[in-house]
C-alpha cells in the first residue's frame, strides 16, 4: 500500500495543471493514468499544434445547466496566466482567427511543459496502471489498480468524457459519479461533424465533398455561429457544424446563410443588370464553389435538399422576376437542413454532461456530499465553444482544485 496526500486519475490537460499546483504546495502528489501515454488528446488538438486557450474567453463561451458555476474558476486563472506559464519555458505562440492561440513549437511542447512543471514540484507520474477500484473507508480513498494500492485523503477525478474512444476515452467520472451518488448530466457528443441519411448523402452532398464555405448556421434555440462549413462525404462539418452541434437537439432542424455579410438580393439585382444572359448557377459560382453554385440550381436536387425552390431554378438572369430574386435572396440565406444525426462520440471533440455543477464547489471543486472527492475538467457539466474554451476550462479548474487538495 502506498500512501500520498494526492492521487489525481487522469493525466490530461486538467489532470497536470492540478498535479502542478499541489506539488507547488509540497503536497506529495501522485497521477494516474491507464495509458501509455501522457495527455493523447492536447498531442492532436490543432491538428498537432495545439490551441492551447482564447483570447477571449468568457463564460458565455461555455454550456453547462448552471450557466453561472464557471465564473469563479475563470476569473482566478485567466488565459494570461497560461500564456506566462507558456512564455516561462521559452515557447512562443501564434494568435489565429477569433483570439485562438497556437503553440508554435506543436504540441509536443506543450506536453512536454506540463510534465517538467510535475517533474519540478515532486509529482510521481504513474502510466499503466489500469483503476479496477475506488473506495473510501473513514477519511481515505483506496484506488486499486492491476499492479498496486494507493491510498489518500485527496482524489481528484480529471478523466475527462468519453469522447474519441479509440484513445482510451471513458465515462469513468461519471462511473465514479454514480457511485458515489451524485447527480450527472448524461454525456453527449458535442463539437461533431453533421451525418444524413444515405439518399441524402447521394443525391446532394456526397459530390460536394471537400468544399468550404464560410456562413452563418443557427439552431432552432437562435444561437448562431458564423465560421466556415466544410462538406464531407458523409454530411457536414467545419468549425460552424461543430460550434452548433452542441446547441442541436435530434430531429431539429438546423438553417444555413450562405450570405452572411452582405444583401445578397442588392448582389444578384446587380448581376441580373450586367449580366442578363448568364444562368443563375454561373452568377452564383461569382461567388461560391463551382460545383456548390451548380448542385443548388441542379434540378434533380432542388426540391429536396437545395434551399432554391424548382420555380426558381437556373434560368438566366434576365427571366427573373423582381419577387422571384427576392424569394432567392431569402431561400440562399434560410437554408433548412434536417441532419439524420451526429457522427457520435466516434470524433465528437468533447462532451455535454458531466457532474451536475449542484454537487460541487464553484472554487475548489470538491464534492458536497463526500469530503476530499474533488472532479475537474470535462468530466463537469461545463463544456466550452470550439477554439480553446475547453482548454482554458481544464487549466482553469485544475488550478483551482490544485489550491486546495
Amino acid at each position: 500500500m502506498k500512501n500520498v496526500d494526492v492521487i489525481i486519475i487522469g493525466a490530461g490537460a486538467a489532470g497536470l495543471m492540478c498535479a502542478i499546483e499541489a506539488g507547488k504546495r509540497g503536497r506529495k502528489t501522485l497521477l494516474l493514468d491507464k495509458s501509455e501515454k501522457i495527455a493523447k488528446k492536447i498531442l492532436i488538438s490543432g491538428g498537432g499544434r495545439c490551441n492551447f486557450t482564447n483570447l477571449y474567453t468568457s463564460p458565455d463561451d461555455y454550456l453547462s445547466e448552471n450557466p453561472h458555476f464557471c465564473k469563479s474558476a475563470l476569473s482566478r486563472y485567466t488565459p494570461w496566466d497560461f500564456i506566462a506559464l507558456v512564455e516561462k519555458h521559452g515557447l512562443s505562440w501564434t494568435e489565429k482567427t477569433l483570439g485562438q492561440l497556437f503553440c508554435d513549437q506543436k504540441a509536443g511542447a506543450i506536453v512536454n511543459m506540463l510534465v517538467n512543471e510535475c517533474q519540478s514540484t515532486g509529482v510521481e507520474i504513474m502510466l499503466n496502471q489500469s483503476i479496477e477500484s475506488v473506495a473510501k473507508e473513514a477519511n481515505l480513498f483506496t484506488v486499486t489498480t492491476q499492479h498496486h494500492n494507493y491510498q489518500s485523503p485527496k482524489l481528484v477525478i480529471a478523466t475527462g468524457g468519453p469522447s474519441i474512444p479509440a484513445m482510451g476515452a471513458t465515462d469513468f467520472a461519471m462511473q465514479i459519479a454514480q457511485q458515489f451518488s451524485l447527480k450527472t448530466v448524461p454525456f453527449q457528443a458535442a463539437l461533431v461533424p453533421f451525418t444524413f441519411n444515405k439518399q441524402a448523402l447521394e443525391s446532394f452532398y456526397k459530390d460536394l465533398s471537400g468544399i468550404s464555405v464560410f456562413a452563418e448556421i443557427c439552431a432552432q434555440s437562435g444561437k448562431c455561429f458564423k465560421e466556415n462549413i466544410l462538406f464531407t462525404h458523409r454530411g457536414i462539418s467545419g468549425p460552424a457544424v461543430l460550434q452548433i452541434s452542441s446547441y442541436w437537439q435530434q430531429g431539429e432542424a438546423i438553417s444555413i446563410n450562405l450570405f452572411p455579410d452582405e444583401n445578397i438580393y442588392s448582389w444578384l439585382t446587380r448581376q441580373q443588370q450586367e449580366h442578363p444572359n448568364a444562368e443563375l448557377k454561373t452568377v452564383l459560382a461569382y461567388k461560391l464553389a463551382k460545383r456548390l453554385a451548380h448542385k443548388l440550381c441542379s434540378e434533380e436536387n432542388v426540391s429536396k435538399h437545395s434551399p432554391l425552390q424548382s420555380t426558381l431554378n437556373n434560368k438566366t438572369m434576365k427571366q427573373y422576376t423582381e419577387r422571384e430574386l427576392e424569394s432567392i435572396s431569402q431561400q440562399l440565406q434560410t437554408w433548412h437542413l434536417t441532419p439524420d444525426g451526429t457522427e457520435g462520440l466516434r470524433t465528437a471533440e468533447v462532451c455535454l454532461g458531466g457532474v451536475n455543477t449542484d454537487e460541487l464547489s464553484s472554487k475548489t471543486f470538491e464534492t458536497k456530499k463526500v469530503p476530499g472527492l474533488y472532479v475537474i475538467g470535462e468530466g463537469v457539466d461545463v463544456t466550452g465553444h470550439l477554439g480553446g474554451f475547453n482548454f482554458q476550462w481544464a487549466w482553469a479548474s485544475g488550478w483551482c482544485a490544485g489550491q486546495v487538495v
